[in-house]
């Protein structure tokens, strides 16, 4: 049962009905939060025609132990986890939406669940987001993912001084998807905190454009 942890979990969904979207931005929340709170971000990018997807994580945390933990210590939670992204994805494609106007963003835990998603799964998406997060594992993981994001966006926002999310961190996440292939932004607000800015909104709202 454990290795179904998230499979079977809510979706909530804001704007366009995804069977007539042009674009599919899905969202992934942090920890202790809910599908409903990253969904309240979705009406700030004014974008028409996406349809935003919302899973819900088991317990309200994709897995349980920070995400510079072994990885074998958040198993099987964080596989389920990224099989959940996964099917999200087919969910998506199912629907005829192509995967270079489909989009991940993550808040937090969301955030990192997004980006090593990415990571192993390298391809040309329309664009990944990751505020407040970076790739999972513990430092001097090996980061030799395949494959190719082909130009994609990916966006990597957070506080220089985050207390959850160290700096070094987004910058090796930044390399990381720069020798992927990937188009990367990496800003750093001083002193921000964990949260999401106005101008992380404006670069989403700008990719969704």
């Amino acid at each position: 049962m454990a290795l179904k942890l998230h499979d079977e979990g809510s979706v909530l969904t804001y704007g366009e009905p995804l069977a007539n979207a042009a674009a599919a931005v899905i969202m992934l929340h942090g920890r202790g939060a809910t599908a409903e709170d990253i969904l309240t971000l979705a009406p700030m990018f004014h974008a028409d025609g996406v349809a935003y997807l919302a899973p819900q994580a088991a317990n309200n945390t994709w897995y349980p132990y920070p995400f510079t933990a072994p990885m074998e210590s958040n198993e099987p939670w964080l596989s389920s986890a990224l099989r959940r992204v996964g099917q999200m994805l087919a969910t998506v494609a199912n629907a005829a939406v192509p995967l270079e106007r489909t989009y991940l963003l993550g808040f937090s835990q969301g955030a990192c669940l997004v980006l090593e998603y990415a990571a192993r799964h390298a391809q040309r998406y329309g664009g990944i987001v990751g505020l407040s997060g970076g790739l999972i594992g513990p430092d001097g993981t090996p980061r030799n993912y395949a494959g190719s994001m082909g130009g994609a966006p990916v966006f990597l926002g957070c506080s220089d001084a985050d207390f959850h999310i160290s700096k070094d961190r987004v910058m090796e996440s930044a390399s990381v998807f720069g020798r992927l292939g990937a188009d990367v932004t990496l800003r750093f607000y001083p002193n921000m905190g964990h949260t999401v800015n106005d101008d992380e909104i404006a670069y989403v709202r700008d990719l969704l454009k």
